[in-house]
C-alpha cells in the first residue's frame, strides 16, 4: 500500500497505519491484481492474448514461453527452457512465489505424463464430491440420464435444502470441464438452479452414482501426426417439453485431441429441424474462430479450411445455396455468418452420418452403447480402471 498524501508530515511522526479491511475481498481487488499481475508480464516482454486475457505469451528465437493465471495460481509451460528459468527468476523478483515443480495437480485436475501422451482428470474430486454428497457407498448405474426424459420447470413443492442442489450442481458444472461424457446432463439440471424440486434432485443423485462407477475416467492427448482442427455440431429438436426449444451441442478437436466441447439449450424456439442445425452450425463455426486465434498466438501453422462436421444435409445445402429464400430469412444473420466464412475458405462443412456424430451425446440423453462408443472416439478414457 503507498501513504497518502501528508501522512508523514512532522505531525505524525512515529505513527502507524492501521489496516481496517485487507485489500483481498474487496470488489476492486480482482481487477487491482490483474493490473498489477498484466503489467509486470509486458514489461518482461510477453504480450496478452486476445482470445483469452488469463494467457500470456513470448516468442523469442523461434521459440516460445506460455503462461497462464487464474488469480494467483500460475502455469508456465513452453519449449524455451532457458526462458522459463528466466521468467521464474523474474516473477520471484515481482512476486513472493513457490514453486511447486512439474504440473501434476492444478485446481482439482490432476495430470499424468508418459513419454507420448498426457492424461489429465478430477478423479480426486470425484471421490471427494462423492464423499461430501453421502454417494461414496451408492451403487453405480451405466446411464447418466433417462432417454427421453421428462424433466420440465412444474408447480410442485420446492426442496426444503435449496442451497444443497445448488452445491452439487456447481461443482458438477466445474467438473465438466474434464468430463465432456457428463455434460449434457450437467446443462438439464442445471437449468432449474432458481426452483428444484425433488425429481431434479433424483437426477443429480444419478449422475453422482454414474460417476461412482468411473471417477478417474478424463482426456487422453497424444500427437496422432498432424494438427487439423475439426468440429461436429447437433441438434435435438424441441427437445424442451416446456417451451419447445431445442438443444444445440458442439465439440471440437486439435490434432486428433478433444479440446473444447458444449451443451446449450437454444434461446428461441425454431420451426425446423433444419434451422436447430444451422444455429448449432453457427455456434461451431464461432468457436473454431476462437481456435484460430489461440493457434495464431502459439505461432502454430493454420490449415484452413476447418472442417465443420454435420449430419444434417438440409443445414448443410443453406450454408452452401448463395440464393436467400423467404423460408430461411428469420435465420439471416446466421446464415451470412456461416456463409462468409465458408467463401472466404475458413471453413467447410462435409456431412458425417449420425452413427459418426461424435456431438450427439450433448444434445439428448443416449444409451451406454452410444456414450462409449463417441467416449472412446475422442480418447476419453480411465487409464486407472481395471482391464
Amino acid at each position: 500500500m503507498v501513504p497518502p498524501p501528508g501522512f508523514r508530515s512532522p505531525s505524525h511522526s512515529g505513527m502507524v497505519r492501521h489496516l481496517r479491511c485487507s485489500l483481498c475481498g474487496l470488489k476492486q481487488s480482482p481487477r487491482a491484481w490483474s493490473n498489477r499481475f498484466g503489467t509486470a508480464m509486458l514489461k518482461f516482454g510477453f504480450h496478452q492474448s486476445a482470445a483469452d486475457h488469463t494467457w500470456f505469451l513470448r516468442h523469442l528465437g523461434g521459440k516460445t514461453v506460455a503462461l497462464i493465471v487464474y488469480v494467483d495460481d500460475i502455469v508456465l509451460t513452453g519449449d524455451d527452457t532457458t526462458g522459463i528459468d528466466e521468467v521464474k527468476s523474474y516473477l520471484g523478483r515481482q512476486f513472493e512465489i513457490k514453486d511447486l515443480g512439474p504440473l501434476w495437480y492444478f485446481l482439482g485436475i490432476e495430470v499424468a505424463r508418459s513419454k507420448t501422451s498426457i492424461f489429465i482428470s478430477q478423479r480426486k474430486y470425484v471421490l471427494d464430491l462423492l464423499s461430501a454428497s453421502g454417494q461414496l457407498g451408492a451403487r453405480p448405474v451405466d446411464a447418466l440420464i433417462e432417454q427421453n426424459h421428462r424433466l420440465v420447470d412444474s408447480e410442485r413443492k420446492l426442496l426444503s435444502d435449496i442451497g444443497q442442489y445448488q452445491r452439487l450442481v456447481g461443482k458438477l458444472i466445474y467438473l465438466s470441464m474434464t468430463r465432456p461424457d457428463i455434460a449434457y446432463a450437467v446443462s438439464v439440471v442445471s437449468r432449474f438452479m432458481h426452483s428444484p424440486h425433488a425429481p431434479y434432485l433424483d437426477a443429480v443423485i444419478r449422475i453422482l452414482r454414474y460417476l461412482k462407477g468411473c471417477p478417474g475416467r478424463g482426456i487422453l492427448f497424444a500427437n496422432h501426426g498432424h494438427l487439423r482442427v475439426e468440429a461436429w455440431t447437433d441438434a435435438d429438436y424441441a427437445r424442451s417439453i416446456s417451451n419447445r426449444r431445442s438443444t444445440s451441442g458442439y465439440c471440437t478437436t486439435i490434432g486428433g485431441n478433444l479440446v473444447t466441447w458444449r451443451s446449450k439449450k437454444q434461446d428461441v424456439v425454431s420451426r425446423s429441424s433444419a434451422e436447430v442445425e444451422y444455429r448449432a452450425m453457427a455456434l461451431g463455426v464461432g468457436e473454431l474462430l476462437w481456435l484460430k486465434t489461440l493457434m495464431t498466438d502459439l505461432c502454430l501453422p493454420v490449415s484452413l479450411p476447418f472442417s465443420l462436421y454435420c449430419d444434417n444435409k438440409s443445414a448443410i445445402s443453406i450454408a452452401a445455396n448463395p440464393v436467400l429464400h423467404d423460408s430461411i430469412k428469420h435465420i439471416e444473420v446466421d446464415r451470412h455468418f456461416i456463409r462468409e466464412k465458408i467463401i472466404s475458405g475458413q471453413i467447410c462443412t462435409p456431412f458425417v452420418t449420425s452413427s459418426q456424430q461424435l456431438a450427439d451425446i450433448f444434445t439428448k440423453g443416449v444409451s451406454k452403447i452410444v456414450l462409449e462408443n463417441a467416449l472412446s472416439k475422442s480418447d476419453v478414457s480411465d487409464i486407472q480402471a481395471p482391464t
